[in-house]
């Protein structure tokens, strides 16, 4: 069921609590944050409740990495505004938020405690080891589903070369590649609008 197809009867308290719960385990079952969720938003929002397209999400992505803030609070905030205007968009990030803040109120008045000790530390090593793992998954899913041509692979390749090599901002990375692909698009069509 794509986010077109709710009906609208399924907007109510309800169907806000759905999406609070959905985003909260999102939110819950995600260490290291941003890129890292992406996997976990796939499985939760198109593979699980069937709200948002494959196709779809790869541009809430990017519109969420342009935009300032957190990427994983602007995707929560577009999905849930696409399922059910603001007061979806309020639950997807009352949602996606819960957790981090109940596990930071939680470290924050333990940290004292347990700052040097040895298994903490090595603990948090290996999260950031699983972190990477999931950034590497999120990357390999959205390639698969985009590089689908020469163009694409020619135009990530450079973008990736820009954003490592370079200071430029990845929203002008984004933006160029954007303009990149109408560019190819009227090219293609003869500047006819499809």
């Amino acid at each position: 069921m794509g986010s077109s197809q709710i009906e609208p009867q399924e907007q109510g308290v309800r169907f806000l609590l759905d999406i609070f719960f959905t985003f909260c385990r999102v939110g819950a079952f995600t260490f290291g944050g941003g890129l890292a969720m992406l996997p976990l938003f796939e499985r939760e929002v198109i593979e699980k409740k069937g709200w948002i397209k494959q196709e779809d999400i790869l541009d809430i992505y990017a519109i969420s990495q342009s935009l300032p803030g957190v990427i994983a609070v602007n995707a929560s905030t577009f999905i849930g505004y696409r399922l059910a205007g603001v007061p979806g968009a309020v639950a997807a990030i009352a949602g996606v938020m819960t957790p981090s803040l109940l596990v930071i109120i939680a470290i924050a008045s333990a940290f004292i405690h347990f700052r040097e000790n040895y298994y903490v530390a090595k603990a948090f090593r290996g999260v950031r080891a699983a972190v990477a793992a999931l950034i590497f998954l999120a990357a390999y899913r959205i390639g698969k589903a985009t590089l689908k041509d020469a163009f694409n692979w020619i135009l990530a390749v450079i973008a990736f070369l820009i954003t490592f090599l370079s200071d430029i901002h990845v929203i002008y990375v984004i933006l160029a590649g954007a303009l990149v692909g109408i560019a190819l698009s009227k090219l293609r069509t003869g500047g006819v609008s499809q």
